[in-house]
């Protein structure tokens, strides 16, 4: 009977954390909204469309990246769930003034979509590197999911958009490489600074046993 017991607190210690860690409490949803208005006002400047394909500059891939690097994958992710829901919902919240449905049914949809995958993956490395932030680790971290994987996912885009064939969508990304990786140095620098003042903002993850566990106190 004992025995029993034990195993039954020895299962749900090991339970807890996860489910804590995929759990949202309140502060963590402010966060999210609060960062999901971040990359909103970073759209405010506009956009500059150079190349052919008439890709857009935008500060709003900077939004991402600083939301992955100091939010972590799940309420990073959660944030730009919450914007690209508002987006799609038909506020003007993009870059340009355009909407979710009108950056959708443009050559640069993949760019958009891509926002998803690639705070998560930022957010992601964000959190193995935890609990003391990198800049340099911050930057490698910022250049993966803030630039490569959204310009995967905006690639695959200008090819279905804009009839593009393969070497032709990546050349027309090779416009935005050196000031997106001005971006993800500026975002590891500012990351820094706010987990230094205040540390605890992302769970740290580690691969124990082949699972990904959330460290917790």
């Amino acid at each position: 009977m004992s025995t029993s017991d034990e195993r039954e607190k020895a299962r749900s210690s090991v339970e807890k954390p996860g489910r804590r860690w995929l759990s949202l409490s309140i502060s963590d949803i402010t966060q999210a909204a609060v960062f999901a208005a971040l990359i909103a006002a970073l759209g405010l400047p506009g956009q500059i469309s150079v190349g052919s394909a008439g890709v857009p500059i935008t500060f709003q891939t900077l939004g991402v990246m600083l939301t992955g690097a100091i939010l972590g994958p799940k309420k990073g992710t959660l944030a730009v769930v919450i914007f690209m829901a508002l987006a799609v919902a038909g506020l003007p919240i993009l870059s340009g003034g355009r909407n979710g449905l009108t950056a959708l049914s443009s050559p640069t949809a993949g760019f958009f979509v891509g926002f998803l995958p690639g705070v998560f993956v930022i957010g992601l490395l964000t959190a193995f590197m935890m609990p003391r932030y990198r800049i340099l680790l911050g930057i490698v971290a910022n250049l993966i999911g803030g630039v490569l994987v959204i310009y995967i996912c905006g690639t695959i885009g200008l090819m279905i958009r804009a009839d593009l064939t393969l070497w032709a969508a990546i050349a027309a990304n090779g416009w935005f490489i050196a000031g997106d990786a001005v971006k993800a140095v500026i975002a590891a620098l500012v990351a820094s600074q706010v987990h230094r003042g205040w540390p605890g903002l992302i769970t740290p993850l580690r691969i124990r046993r082949g699972r990904v566990v959330a460290l917790t106190a």
